[in-house]
């Protein structure tokens, strides 16, 4: 076996973000759809005997104990595991987005590090793990762009006759961030938005519904509107991605993507059909 990998953890978009209720303890409802793009971190994971874990910032610097490092200690924890890793990031995806860094960094953890280690277990087992770090960590895990309900915990994988077309996306995160529990706070959040099908989605995709937080997020962070503002002027109509202040829009044609006001980043992705560590866990035990 191995003793080390190195794996991307892809960032995802949310299409459409429809909140369409509020539990009694708070929870929000939501219908969305999740889609993942080539813009990725890198992990590094090298085994250790000695049951300690590390991390090392290959990139910016993270938070002391962040996603991966959590993610990696409670695999251990909930396994017995005596063994160890050292774990080096490398951080694309941008913080406060709204497109799943963390998430999904801690996603390809569990993947790398059930693999490095030898524990074989299944996908639900991790997604089990997983879900008590974070409702978006189960997307990534399962692998497959998706639609997904309730608080985040039910998601249908979209295959075959529901599957995305291939396409190519701008991104584009202004320099400002935007904190998830300060959107869901507001009083003037959107909370009653009809219910949504699949098949409703799918005569639309990628024009489909709209984001109910972008209003609210628009408010609290004027990077948000100036961002859309800057694709508009290139011809592309952008929306919000996730709780984050990074916004998107589909490029079918070369578009000039030059001349981002300092601070920002672009770039120009294609989405996935599949996780690149699919097929990393079985869904079997």
């Amino acid at each position: 076996m191995q003793a080390l990998y190195d794996v991307p953890a892809p960032a995802k978009l949310n299409l459409f973000l429809h909140i369409t209720g509020r539990r009694a303890d708070g929870y929000h409802l939501l219908q969305s759809v999740f889609m993942l793009v080539d813009w990725c971190d890198t992990l590094h994971f090298e085994r250790r005997s000695d049951g300690v874990i590390s991390r090392e910032d290959l990139g910016p610097p993270l938070p002391d104990m962040d996603l991966t490092l959590r993610a990696a200690h409670a695999l251990q924890s909930a396994t017995g595991c005596t063994l160890g890793a050292h774990i080096g990031v490398l951080k694309s995806i941008p913080a406060q987005a709204g497109m799943g860094g963390g998430s999904s960094d801690a996603a390809s953890a569990l993947l790398a590090l059930n693999r490095l280690w030898g524990l074989g277990l299944s996908r639900a087992a991790l997604e089990s793990i997983g879900l008590q770090l974070g409702a978006d960590i189960p997307f990534f895990l399962r692998g497959h762009n998706a639609w997904v309900e309730g608080i985040g915990e039910t998601i249908t994988p979209l295959e075959k006759a529901h599957q995305l077309p291939q396409a190519r996306f701008a991104i584009v995160k202004p320099a400002a961030g935007l904190e998830t529990k300060l959107i869901f706070l507001s009083a003037s959040l959107k909370r009653d938005s009809d219910s949504a099908t699949i098949l409703g989605f799918a005569a639309a995709h990628f024009h489909f519904g709209r984001n109910d937080l972008q209003p609210v997020a628009q408010a609290l962070c004027p990077d948000v509107t100036k961002a859309i503002e800057w694709l508009r002027s290139r011809g592309l109509q952008a929306r919000m991605t996730g709780s984050g202040s990074a916004v998107f829009a589909q490029i079918s044609h070369a578009v000039d993507l030059s001349g981002a006001p300092e601070g920002w980043q672009v770039k120009a992705c294609e989405n996935l059909m599949i996780h690149p560590l699919a097929g990393w866990v079985s869904d079997e035990n």
